[in-house]
């Protein structure tokens, strides 16, 4: 089942490719193979869901591939990977859907990108071999950086998509030695036999600061956050929301499957540090959210204070604090593109303008709207109900288990995330229509049902986090007591 996870959006993407034209009826054909074929991986990953069995922590529906003979292609998922997963094949057709009618220049490169964009992200969550988990994280970047570059929104795109690819690519090298050095003392580069050999605690360090390097800068925590704020406020709707939504997952995943699982000592060695950085990066970026004048930036700010909170509860030590940045993870993963479809898409659809001083009073002509754009916001802040919120609150409850001085520091992310929540709100929905805007018509149907699967999925996680938490609680516990 994984296998043809990995393989649909491929065969996907071959469809794609032999059809040309610029009709109207041959970009339309393109757009349905795509949304179909992302549709299908869905309705699969949601039959995985449905079988896999959240009592153990062993990896599931495992696949090994020994017919290649450069590389050791082995696959399965746990109560981690799993969600993860979910979360992709969940994300892809709303991108695929959010730039529906917009994109007009090389429209089947466009989609083919997502497609191919999908597989790696798949493959980034199963594979079970620090080799090849190092090269489809990477190979991420190269649709990425196409996707940011050629559909980008204005014309310092291009040194948004360079700043993105050469960030990540730099702290890669770190982790790509790391894994060398892996391989060459321990003699292979599978999942299983890396956990399960010793290395000394000096050895462990070097290592453990080579891969942090590149977590780091994937996050991002403080100072590897430039390139998130450019590559967002330049990138399409579309990339906007794979990079809320699915990019800076991979970082949380990488924290829990490399550092904590294979070099627990240096973790536990490391954590005060790792909780200082995360404290100061959501103090930090808190503040300059506040400061933002463009409304995709202000978003991409948020997201670096959330994502600093998730790295505060991973490396608190404790099942909560682990257990709630996944589902924060999550959580951030739905309500994040929900706030770049409003502000970068719907408004900017309509006025093509990202400076938020020129908006105001749109409740008046857009109701339905300001509504939804009220929720989410309210949901970006965490308010209780909100899956951000109990992914929050298990995230500080475990740092405070490990360390109460962070856990207050960490809250004051609570505060500072609903001031900047709310008068972004009200900046843009209230007051007198602005002299700036013509009038323009509420969300479109199209938009509607692009937010409400969001809007459900971060209720039901948000009043049932169980669900969740239930299901990885095993692979969490496993996690944290073989490190101990």
């Amino acid at each position: 089942m994984l296998t043809l996870l990995l393989i649909i959006p491929l065969i996907g993407a071959l469809m794609l490719a032999p059809m040309q034209g610029n009709t109207l009826q041959s970009e339309s054909q393109m757009k349905r193979v795509a949304l179909g074929t992302s549709l299908i991986n869905f309705v699969l990953s949601i039959v995985l869901w449905g079988e896999f069995n959240s009592s153990t922590s062993e990896y599931q529906f495992t696949q090994e591939f020994n017919q290649v003979n450069f590389c050791h292609l082995h696959i399965g998922v746990d109560g981690i990977s799993l969600y993860f997963v979910l979360l992709t094949t969940f994300i892809i057709p709303i991108c695929i859907l959010s730039n529906w009618d917009n994109i007009k220049q090389q429209l089947k490169y466009f989609l083919m990108s997502f497609l191919v964009l999908e597989t790696l992200l798949i493959a980034v969550f199963v594979v079970l071999d620090i080799l090849l988990f190092y090269v489809f994280f990477e190979s991420v970047l190269i649709p990425l950086f196409l996707i940011v570059g050629i559909w980008g929104g204005s014309a310092t795109r291009v040194r948004a998509a360079f700043l993105l690819f050469l960030y990540t690519l730099f702290g890669s090298l770190f982790m790509l030695l790391a894994f060398l050095v892996i391989y060459y003392n321990v003699g292979s580069t599978d999942f299983q036999v890396v956990s399960l050999s010793e290395i000394n605690l000096e050895s462990q360090k070097l290592l453990w600061l080579a891969v942090f390097i590149s977590m780091a800068i994937k996050t991002p925590l403080l100072p590897f956050h430039v390139w998130l704020p450019r590559a967002h406020a330049e990138a399409p709707l579309a990339g906007s929301v794979i990079l809320a939504g699915l990019i800076l997952k991979l970082a949380t995943y990488g924290y829990m499957r490399i550092l904590i699982q294979f070099l627990p000592d240096a973790t536990s060695y490391f954590s005060p540090l790792v909780q200082t950085i995360a404290v100061i990066t959501l103090i930090y970026a808190s503040l300059a959210t506040l400061r933002q004048t463009d409304f995709k930036a202000l978003v991409a700010y948020s997201s670096i204070g959330h994502m600093a909170v998730v790295v505060l509860g991973l490396f608190s030590n404790t099942i909560q604090g682990i257990d709630g940045a996944l589902l924060l993870s999550i959580a951030h993963g739905v309500v994040s593109p929900a706030l770049f479809i409003l502000v970068g898409g719907v408004l900017y659809d309509r006025y093509h303008t990202r400076t938020i001083r020129y908006y105001r009073g749109m409740t008046a002509y857009m109701p339905l709207f300001s509504i939804m754009f009220f929720v989410f916001t309210i949901f970006n802040a965490a308010v209780p109900l909100s899956a951000n919120w109990a992914g929050e609150f298990l995230c500080l409850a475990g740092a405070f288990q490990r360390n109460p001085v962070f856990a207050v520091l960490g809250s004051t992310g609570i505060v500072l995330s609903a001031a900047y929540s709310i008068w972004l709100y009200n900046r843009i929905a209230f007051g007198g229509w602005s002299k700036y805007l013509n009038y323009t018509t509420d969300l479109t149907r199209r938009e509607f049902m692009l937010l409400l699967p969001l809007l459900f999925v971060a209720v039901v996680f948000g009043i049932f986090p169980n669900i969740i938490l239930d299901s990885v609680h095993a692979s969490t516990s496993g996690l944290l007591y073989s490190a101990a």
